[in-house]
């Protein structure tokens, strides 16, 4: 089994999956457009054309799904994201502090990057397309906060 997170966008979901994938070292595998549905789609306004239907990143064996919705099909949609966060870990701080820093360039740091009593690295954020992110460092064996 695998368990994936969908996003949900307002005409960003390309633009914040090709910003994803660069910074994950990832690919995108999938990116349908409105435009690309059949005819007889309940969602067929020009207006959509360009907007994604389903895209799918690739991040090594993990993956995250993503979608542009309007406020008629997605109550809520227009509202700051709530209630979860995407979660990366690693065991590498270098690595934690890079994706820190790349995923807050024009967004927001919420508890910036460090140590914790239980993390060499932890941080939060909401990106620049409203996408709340945590990054966890996995603490090598026998690890103990610098700070008692």
């Amino acid at each position: 089994m695998k368990i994936v997170t969908s996003l949900s966008f307002q005409g960003q979901c390309r633009e914040a999956f090709e910003f994803y994938a660069k910074v994950l070292g990832g690919r995108i595998t999938a990116a349908h457009s409105y435009g690309e549905a059949p005819p007889d789609m309940p969602i067929n306004d020009p207006k959509y054309k360009d907007w994604l239907m389903h895209c799918w990143l690739e991040v090594g064996e993990q993956a995250l799904m993503g979608a542009d919705m309007d406020v008629g099909w997605a109550r809520n949609i227009d509202k700051p994201k709530n209630g979860f966060d995407v979660t990366l870990h690693t065991e590498d701080n270098a690595e934690g502090q890079r994706w820190f820093n790349q995923l807050s360039e024009g967004g927001k740091p919420v508890m910036p990057f460090g140590e914790t009593f239980w993390s060499p690295g932890f941080g939060s954020l909401i990106d620049r397309f409203g996408v709340p992110w945590m990054i966890n460092v996995i603490p090598p064996a026998g690890w103990q906060p610098a700070r008692s």
